[in-house]
């Protein structure tokens, strides 16, 4: 019965370990050459379908405590008082990063917020492994459309469209975001603990125009269109209103930090 209970333990240990290395393998044949040979639709695709069956133990995870709620909570305060909110650290696990990806983890307490940010032409992956998190993500808007905004502590804003908005609760599908579409620029908030793994191609590489930059949004209604030269100036109507935000850059938040956590995990080879 002892040696039954060490094989099937051994078994799982092999399985886990096959699965990030499977993805470890993929990723480094799809991304490899990505600035010469991009990725095929149907390579991302098969990556996402991969990610889609990682479970927290594949990757060394145990569930928090959903009932662990160590913060103000998504509606437990006025949800435009973001700051407020970003009060709990966010811990971020490295599990592989070279020239051509990162794969890493970011484990959230309850109430935790990634503030809105880009991804300059990447693509990013991210699977949601427990718990619930509210994602909003915008596009921008092409051509740009962009507001001189005097007199709001703003030099200017640029015009984007909402394209997500929503609470995912694992298990659920893994997002993918594009350089162009898909909600290149997201916030996520925790609603309760939960943890994402994600996996971006080419990495953030500031040196090569790839930096992180944050924002803060704004209604459209906050903002005029009328000093948009007219062929870049989006003919949008009332009702559709809702669906766009006036986004202006900000500094990275005093208040949004992350802790630095150790990967327990089977490391690829």
């Amino acid at each position: 019965m002892i040696l039954g209970s060490l094989r099937r333990y051994l078994s799982m240990r092999h399985q886990n370990s096959n699965k990030v290395q499977t993805l470890y393998d993929h990723c480094n044949n799809i991304f490899s050459s990505f600035q010469t040979h991009p990725p095929s639709s149907q390579a991302l695709q098969k990556l996402a379908s991969i990610l889609d069956t990682v479970q927290p133990a594949d990757v060394g995870l145990i569930e928090e405590n959903a009932d662990d709620d160590r913060g103000h909570g998504f509606f437990g305060i006025n949800q435009l008082n973001r700051v407020a909110r970003w009060a709990q650290p966010i811990t971020y696990v490295d599990i592989h990063e070279c020239d051509s990806f990162t794969m890493c983890m970011f484990c959230f307490p309850t109430s935790s917020v990634i503030p809105l940010h880009d991804h300059p032409g990447m693509t990013v992956f991210s699977k949601l492994l427990y718990g619930s998190l509210h994602v909003k993500a915008y596009d921008w808007v092409e051509p740009p459309c962009i507001v001189e905004s005097k007199g709001s502590g703003f030099s200017q804003v640029r015009l984007a469209k909402l394209s997500v908005d929503k609470v995912l609760t694992a298990p659920c599908e893994t997002l993918v975001l594009y350089p162009k579409h898909g909600g290149n620029l997201h916030c996520f908030t925790a609603l309760t603990p939960c943890a994402v793994l994600d996996i971006l191609s080419p990495p953030y590489r500031e040196y090569e125009g790839r930096k992180c930059t944050y924002y803060h949004d704004y209604p459209y209604s906050a903002f005029s269109t009328g000093n948009c030269p007219a062929r870049e100036t989006p003919t949008i109507c009332e009702d559709e209103a809702e669906e766009y935000a006036w986004l202006a850059e900000i500094e990275t938040p005093d208040d949004h930090y992350m802790r630095q956590g150790k990967y327990a995990g089977p490391v690829p080879r």
